[in-house]
C-alpha cells in the first residue's frame, strides 16, 4: 500500500520583487527560512523583524505546525517584508502584517537616458 500524501498548506507574501512562499506542514512548530532555522538569520534586526508575527501571535499559535520559506526577489529588506507576510495566516489580526505594500520602482522609459547618466553628473 502507498503512504498517504503529506498534507500541506501553501502561503505567499511579497514586497516590492520579492515573493517569499511558505509551505505549512504539521510538525513540531521548526520555522526554516532555505533550510536554516529563523533564528539564525543574520543581521539582528533583520531577524526580529522576521520574528515580529510570531512574537506578536504568540509562539504556541506556531507549536504542531512546521514552515519551510523560500524567498526569491531582491533586497534584504524586501525579503524580510515578504517573509513576515507570508507567515502570518490570514485569519489573524493585526491588517499590516496581511496588507502587501503596492510600492514598486518605475521602470526606465524608452528613449530617455539610463540610470547611470544621472551618476556621472555630478
Amino acid at each position: 500500500m502507498a503512504a498517504p500524501a503529506m498534507e500541506y498548506v501553501q502561503c505567499f507574501g511579497r514586497k516590492k520583487t520579492a515573493v517569499a512562499v511558505t509551505y505549512y506542514k504539521r510538525g513540531r512548530g521548526l520555522i526554516k527560512i532555505y533550510g536554516c532555522p529563523i533564528e539564525l538569520i543574520e543581521p539582528e534586526i533583520l531577524r526580529f523583524k522576521a520574528y515580529e508575527p510570531i512574537l506578536l501571535l504568540g509562539r504556541h499559535r506556531f507549536a504542531g505546525v512546521n514552515m519551510r520559506i523560500h524567498v526569491k526577489g531582491r533586497g534584504h529588506y524586501s525579503q524580510i517584508y515578504a517573509i513576515r507576510q507570508s507567515i502570518v495566516d490570514p485569519r489573524r489580526y493585526d491588517r499590516t502584517l496581511l496588507v502587501a505594500d503596492p510600492r514598486h520602482c518605475e521602470p526606465k522609459k524608452f528613449g530617455g537616458r539610463g540610470f547611470e547618466h544621472c551618476l556621472a553628473s555630478g
